[in-house]
C-alpha cells in the first residue's frame, strides 16, 4: 500500500515536467484551482503563475528558461489531534532550464533540469525545502500531415519522494478524424473534440499531487514527527478552451476525483497520519499564451 501511494505521488509531481516535455510549453499562464469541501472537511485551493523564455540556439534547437510557482491553501475544518497551523498554506516554486535538440526533421531531444523550493515558509529556509527533479526524453512530431501526431518517451526523476527511481512518460497524441484526437500516456490521457478553430471540448483523466516539507514538524499523539505533508489524486475530468487569439487562450475544467490521499510523512516519508482520502469535486480556469 505504502509503495502504491508513492507511485501515485511520483506521477502526481510529473504534471509540471510533463508540460514541457510532452507539449509545446506556454510562454504565460495563470490558473486558479479549488476542491471544495468534502467529507474530510477538507478544501484545497491552488493559484498557479508560470513563465517560460524560449531561447533559439542555431536554426532549430531551443533552450528554455522558466519558473513555476505554486501557492497552494489547505483548509480542514475537522478537529485535529494536534494543531493544524502549519498546514495553511504551501509553496511550490520550480526553476525550469530545458534543452531542446532537434537531431532528425521529426525528432527531438528533451533534457530538463528542474531545482525545487516546496515549503510552508513558516521559518527561514533549511535544506528539507530545496530537491532537484530530473526528466530527460525523445519527442516525435509530424505537423503537416492528414493525421497529425505526437510520441514522447522519456523518464523522470524526483529526489524527495519515498519510491526514488526514475519514472517513465509516455504520452502519444493523434488527430484520427479533422475534428477529434486523443491522448494516451502517464500522468494524462484524454479525448478532444475541436468544433472550430477556436472552440475545443476535452474529458481527460490526470494525475496531480504535490509534496511539500513541514518546517514547523508536528508531533502525533503516538509521539511520531511529521515533517512532510504530501497528496496525490486521480481525477476525472470536462472542460472547454477557447482561443483568444493567435496562441491565447482562456480554458476551464470541472471534474471529480476517482481517488486521493492527502498524509504526514516522516523523515523516512512513510505516511503516518491521513489528512484527506475522501472524494471531492474539482474546477480549475485560467488563461495561457502559448509559443
Amino acid at each position: 500500500m505504502t509503495n502504491r501511494k508513492s507511485l501515485l505521488t511520483v506521477i502526481g509531481f510529473l504534471s509540471g515536467l510533463f508540460t514541457i516535455l510532452a507539449q509545446t510549453p506556454d510562454v504565460i499562464r495563470a490558473e486558479y484551482m479549488l476542491m471544495p469541501k468534502n467529507k474530510s472537511d477538507a478544501q484545497l485551493s491552488r493559484v498557479k503563475l508560470l513563465v517560460n523564455f524560449p531561447i533559439s540556439v542555431g536554426d532549430s534547437n531551443n533552450i528554455v528558461i522558466g519558473s513555476e510557482y505554486n501557492r497552494l491553501a489547505y483548509d480542514l475544518q475537522r478537529e485535529l489531534p494536534f494543531s493544524s497551523a502549519g498546514l495553511k498554506q504551501f509553496h511550490v516554486l520550480d526553476l525550469n532550464m530545458a534543452y531542446v535538440l532537434q537531431f532528425k526533421p521529426e525528432w527531438r531531444f528533451i533534457g530538463v533540469l528542474t531545482p525545487r523550493l516546496a515549503s510552508t515558509l513558516t521559518d527561514p529556509l533549511e535544506n528539507g525545502d530545496f530537491s532537484v527533479n530530473a526528466t530527460v526524453g525523445f519527442l516525435k512530431e509530424k505537423k503537416s500531415v492528414e493525421k497529425p501526431m505526437k510520441l514522447v518517451l522519456g523518464i523522470a526523476y524526483n529526489s524527495t519522494v519515498a519510491l526514488r527511481i526514475p519514472l517513465p512518460i509516455v504520452y502519444y497524441e493523434k488527430r484520427f478524424r479533422p475534428d477529434w484526437s486523443y491522448v494516451v500516456g502517464i500522468p494524462k490521457t484524454a479525448l478532444k473534440y475541436h468544433l472550430s478553430e477556436k472552440h475545443q471540448f476535452q474529458g481527460e483523466f490526470i494525475f496531480d499531487g504535490y509534496y511539500v516539507n513541514l518546517q514547523s514538524n508536528i508531533v502525533l499523539p503516538n509521539t511520531v514527527t511529521a515533517s512532510s505533508v504530501s497528496s496525490s489524486a486521480g481525477l476525472i475530468t470536462f472542460g472547454y478552451q477557447y482561443k483568444l487569439a493567435k496562441s491565447t487562450f482562456l480554458y476551464g475544467y470541472v471534474g471529480h476525483t476517482v481517488f486521493q490521499d492527502g498524509v504526514l510523512r516522516d523523515e523516512e516519508r512513510n505516511d503516518i497520519f491521513t489528512l484527506n482520502d475522501d472524494p471531492s469535486f474539482y474546477l480549475r480556469t485560467g488563461f495561457r499564451i502559448g509559443i
